[in-house]
Order: structure tokens, then sequence, then C-alpha cells
């Protein structure tokens, strides 16, 4: 079927110019790009919080209880 886009031009510099460096026409790079695209996992929705990412050490870290100064810390970072 064909169909028309209006791409922006640097877009479609970019695109002319990975199909020519790829040695593959525009038509066969656009639809494999489309292709993949369709059969990436969506993108979680915008609206959605983002956190930090989240890392398990297996127990949770100790700390002595005077309260530690910066010089504790790094010691303790460098264990």
């Amino acid at each position: 079927m064909r169909t028309t886009f209006d791409l922006p031009d640097e877009l479609m510099r970019h695109l002319k110019a990975r199909a020519a460096l790829e040695g593959r026409s525009l038509r066969d790079l656009v639809l494999e790009l489309v292709e993949r695209g369709l059969k990436a996992p969506p993108l979680a929705a915008a609206s959605a919080p983002v956190g930090l990412p989240t890392v398990r050490l297996g127990c949770p870290l100790a700390l002595p209880t005077p309260a530690l100064n910066h010089a504790d810390l790094s010691a303790l970072a460098d264990e």
C-alpha cells in the first residue's frame, strides 16, 4: 500500500544517509525500523511516576550507633 508521510528534513537526511551507508534502499530501511518499533515492548505511560532503580544487597547494612561523620562514611564505602 502506498502512503505519504511528512517527515522533518533533518530526519529524512539522516534516513537517506543511513540507507546509503548500509547499501540498502530507503524503503527497506524505513520498513525495518517501523517493524522493529512495532515489535518493541510498549513504553511506560508518561504520567506514571519514574523512580530510582532498586538495588538489593541481600541484607541491610548495619550502621554503628553514634552518628557517622564523613571519614567514617568514606571508610564504609571503601569496604
